[in-house]
């Protein structure tokens, strides 16, 4: 499932959009904004444009990793619009009949979707 919002993602609602039945193992991974000291200062606050279509291209790895691990389910949520230091960003879940499958998962979606194209970024620095 892929759902792209400028809503804030609540963990208890991500976490009841994953089926657990069958499942022995529920991994959450939520990237948050996070302050980066650059050129032009600190991070106050960064703006999160959709661009094209981002939840096929979300879909698109939802798909691919489902085809390479065992899943019971596959989220991805992902905030648009302006986000400021500590809101989260993204959510990666997974739930799997085990943890092995479940990490890896996990841990290549984040991957995936930190490169995903169809977003873009503008980090304002103070």
């Amino acid at each position: 499932m892929v759902v792209v919002t400028a809503e804030p993602i609540d963990p208890t609602r991500a976490y009841g959009m994953i089926k657990t039945e069958g499942t022995g193992s529920v991994l959450l991974h939520y990237a948050v904004v996070k302050p980066l000291a650059g050129e032009g200062g600190t991070t106050s606050y960064i703006d999160f444009t959709a661009n094209n279509d981002t939840e096929a291209e979300l879909q698109e790895i939802a798909d691919r990793l489902s085809s390479e691990y065992t899943l019971t389910e596959i989220l991805f949520m992902r905030r648009t619009g302006r986000l400021g230091l500590g809101d989260v960003i993204s959510l990666v879940a997974v739930s799997s009949p085990n943890s092995e499958d479940a990490f890896e998962a996990c841990k290549k979606g984040l991957g995936c979707i930190r490169k995903i194209k169809n977003i873009i970024k503008k980090e304002v620095c103070a």
